[in-house]
């Protein structure tokens, strides 16, 4: 139950640089094929490629704008629109311009004979192709519109000369189009006008003629507004003389109270002082400053002489006649300053009065002039609408006069190109090389994810949550034909040394190799780990138990007429079944002959008794097996025997193959001890050079060292080996 919690919930891995490198090194011949497949292909189509021929007409293009502004106007034609410029490139690609230069330059015709076998094109037809050889882009950071036309025409029809002419005629049409349209767009536009004009006139006349008979009627001098009625410039001059006089009145009747105000509370004396300041007037000014002379020169009298001398008494008889006259003075002031304020009241009342009567006057002429009025206003409106449209009219007619060179300027004319644009040998080759490259690489990649197979150690203890006991290199054969010193050997050393360690139990010395499907290695690998536990030096008994397809016995080269099935029928005793080898540990009992009615007896109580006598006698018992996922033989063995392996082949059969073997093996009650990764290629593959590949190099360059001298000995060669020595063990 641990387990099947842990496959639910595998760990992510990341990738690394290294397995993108692996992946790459794998397929490289996927990549390769691709790659080359994909250069050939393009130099091919590089070389079938007819040649063709460019060249460009540059314009530049300015919105509808005059040479000189027109009356009046202030042309502004400074902001970038980038939306204008595309809409100038579909109408250079449109129709009304592409018409006009293939019936120009008779295009119908020319390429009747090079597209439709001599027979004049429609000029549809004609478009369709002209359009697919034209280019219209613009000029980086620029208004300049770049026209590109391209030519296939054969050498002897001069391509370079015929995309140049297209593309000439082109900017030409372009520009006598956008022009003629500007000045049918003004012709209309006048024309408009005029008839407006025209009933602007009609309808002015009709105005006169109505404001000429309200005249007549209501007796209006010269048929003006002005001389209609002047009631309301009498009310206007009225009310600023009203309003004059009610400013004056005020200031007078506010400096009358305010002097009698001074002289109630506070007498005479401080009036006095007061007036000058209010009133200019020259006579009291002259009194006061002789009666401020007079009081000084009595002061000095009375110091020297006395009060009771005649010119003391005659200075203060002229004191006393000036005190009179400035008091007679200032009430004559004050009576004069009062009969001034009445008189402005007066005045104030009947301004008042004559305001009113002008306004009641006005209103009553406004009520009685009222349809004049309003058919004078008419009047004025459509005279005002008439010399607007007459003053457009004849801008519009001046604009239309003026030259319009700027709307289209051809820069640069088209001239014939000097060599071929297409097809560009470089820029292919160059351009298959990198699209090869992606191509083989994105195919060995998809290819990789497609493949399911077990490619990883790390593939099989996420997938199988089981430790993977060794790894075996490529094209390993019988240990016993290449030797304890093979660069194979130290594979299954390594193997042997996982399954020693990886026991629970030391008397579980029973083993079969279990796998998904057939093909995987079972049989080389149990015959070579038998012999590695053999050359140890323990006593190991290699059992053939695979019974439909035997192999062993090919491998050591002895019969199969008799063996397992022989004893387990009781037709031989185990000591006439059992063969020696030419290892003295190791002894092997082939498979023998399978009755068809005997199929199941390996699951027989004679195959567990086999089974414990084997083990008795012997260190190791091996026990090969046909694949679990067909047969099940293998089932059974796996749950007799003390352990199992399960064998995987690098990139055979898909992970769900290999999980299923795993699960039929635990079904059963086995006891899986870990995988073997079978048929590695070491060389290819790095990933597992650490595994094995160090011990594959250190005895290859063994091999290469010259043969040490053997003192006249001779020396059996490691090929003559191949020929075995096998017996009856008994």
């Amino acid at each position: 139950m641990e387990a099947a919690k842990t496959n639910s919930n595998p760990v992510e891995t990341k990738l690394h640089f290294l397995d993108y490198w692996r992946i790459i090194r794998i397929r490289k011949t996927v990549i390769l094929a691709v790659f080359l497949l994909v250069v050939l292909t393009t130099t091919a189509v590089t070389f079938i490629l007819p040649e063709s021929w460019s060249s460009t007409v540059r314009i530049a293009v300015e919105k509808d704008v005059s040479d000189i502004n027109p009356i009046g106007f202030a042309q502004n034609n400074s902001a970038y629109d980038p939306f204008f410029i595309q809409t100038e490139f579909e109408k250079i690609r449109s129709r009304k311009v592409l018409y006009k230069v293939i019936e120009n330059l008779k295009l119908n015709e020319r390429w009747g004979g090079r597209y439709n076998n001599n027979i004049p094109l429609k000029t549809p037809e004609t478009f369709d192709i002209l359009q697919g050889k034209i280019d219209v882009r613009q000029t980086r950071n620029t208004s300049l519109i770049e026209i590109r036309v391209y030519s296939d025409a054969k050498e002897k029809e001069k391509p370079a000369q015929e995309a140049a002419e297209i593309a000439n005629e082109i900017a030409n049409v372009y520009r006598d189009t956008r022009l003629e349209l500007k000045q049918e767009m003004s012709r209309k536009g006048i024309q408009v006008l005029r008839e407006e004009l025209q009933q602007n006139e009609e309808k002015v006349k009709a105005a006169e003629a109505e404001v000429d008979q309200l005249g007549k009627e209501y007796k209006v001098s010269n048929g003006s507004l002005e001389g209609a009625t002047l009631e309301p410039q009498t009310v206007r001059s009225l009310e600023e003389q009203r309003i004059r006089v009610e400013a004056e009145f005020s200031g007078l009747a506010g400096l009358l109270n305010g002097l009698l105000k001074l002289r109630e509370e506070k007498g005479n004396t401080e009036l006095r002082k007061s007036i000058l300041t209010a009133i200019n007037d020259e006579l009291l000014s002259k009194l006061m400053m002789d009666l401020s002379t007079t009081e000084a020169n009595l002061a000095k009298l009375k110091e020297t002489l006395g009060p009771e001398n005649s010119d003391f008494k005659a200075m203060a008889a002229v004191q006393a006649n000036l005190d009179t006259n400035i008091n007679q003075r200032i009430e004559g002031m004050l009576a004069g300053l009062k009969l001034k304020v009445d008189a402005f009241r007066l005045h104030l009342d009947s301004l008042a009065g004559a305001v009113d009567h002008a306004r009641t006057n006005d209103a009553f002429m406004t009520e009685q002039y009222r349809p004049y009025f309003k058919a004078k206003r008419r009047l004025d409106d459509l005279t005002k609408l008439r010399d607007a449209v007459h003053l457009r009219i004849l801008q519009e007619t001046v604009d239309a006069a003026l030259p319009k060179t700027s709307i289209v300027e051809i820069t640069d004319q088209a001239e014939p190109g000097r060599k071929p644009v297409s097809p560009s040998f470089k820029l292919n080759i160059a351009l298959g090389i990198i699209v090869g490259l992606i191509v083989g690489i994105s195919l060995a990649f998809f290819i990789e994810y497609l493949d399911t197979s077990v490619k990883t150690i790390d593939d099989v203890e996420r997938a199988l949550q089981a430790p993977v006991l060794g790894v075996i290199p490529q094209n390993v054969s019988s240990l016993i034909l290449e030797g304890s010193e093979s660069p194979h050997a130290e594979a299954y050393r390594v193997l042997r040394t996982n399954v020693l360690f990886s026991r629970k139990r030391e008397d579980a010395n029973s083993l079969t190799v279990v796998s998904g499907g057939a093909g995987e290695g079972k049989s080389t690998t149990i015959f070579n780990l038998a012999v590695v536990f053999a050359q140890n030096g323990q006593r190991a008994l290699l059992v053939d138990s695979d019974l439909r397809r035997p192999s062993l016995h090919k491998l050591l080269n002895v019969s199969n007429s008799v063996g397992l099935t022989s004893y387990l029928l009781r037709q031989n005793t185990l000591e006439e079944v059992i063969q020696t080898t030419s290892i003295p540990t190791l002894d092997f009992l082939p498979s023998g002959k399978l009755p068809s009615s005997s199929l199941g007896i390996l699951n027989s109580a004679q195959m567990k008794d086999f089974i414990k006598e084997a083990k008795r006698r012997y260190d190791f018992v091996f026990f090969d097996s046909p694949p679990i996922m067909g047969v099940s033989d293998a089932s059974i063995l796996a749950s007799e025997v003390d352990l199992s392996l399960l064998v995987i082949q690098y990139r055979k059969y898909p992970q769900a193959m290999t999980i299923r073997a795993k699960q039929m093996v635990e079904k059963v009650g086995g006891a899986l001890l870990g995988v073997v990764l079978n048929n590695i290629n070491i060389s290819q593959d790095s990933y597992y050079y650490y595994y094995s590949g160090y011990y594959y190099d250190y005895y290859a360059k063994r091999e290469e060292e010259p043969p040490a001298k053997n003192n006249g000995e001779k020396k059996t060669p490691a090929g003559e080996r191949a020929q075995l020595d096998l017996k009856q063990k008994y």
